[in-house]
């Protein structure tokens, strides 16, 4: 079975920089498109990134473009969000997702992701 276990949040002060990993197993990793989705209290969950199963192609959404990298290791399962000039408006659970369907393209809607993991907490301060 497919599973996603996220790894590295924690208390940042604003401007800092976190990574965040997801290691994923049960399947050929390669095969799909990974996402990230955050989702802070009393907010719906909502979409950061997204990179395509070779790596490819990325989106991310405008609110975190041009601080935020979405980056993979397909030979250790691994899909990363780099964050960099961290803003408290950032803090938030973190989850990392992936669609069922391999070489699928998902896009930025939570619906269209099968799989996710337990999340990361992020806590910036200002």
């Amino acid at each position: 079975q497919v599973q996603l276990v996220e790894s590295g949040g924690g208390l940042v002060q604003a401007g800092g920089s976190l990574r965040l990993s997801c290691a994923a197993s049960g399947r050929t990793f390669s095969m799909y498109a990974m996402g990230w989705f955050r989702q802070a209290p009393g907010k719906e969950r909502e979409f950061v990134a997204y990179i395509s199963y070779s790596g490819g192609s990325t989106i991310y959404a405008d609110s975190v473009k041009g601080r935020f990298t979405i980056s993979r290791d397909n030979a250790k399962n691994t899909v990363y969000l780099q964050m960099d000039s961290l803003k408290p408006e950032d803090t938030a659970v973190y989850y990392c997702a992936a669609p069922g369907r391999s070489y699928y393209y998902p896009g930025t809607e939570s619906g269209q992701y099968d799989y996710w993991g337990q999340g990361t907490q992020v806590t910036v301060s200002s």
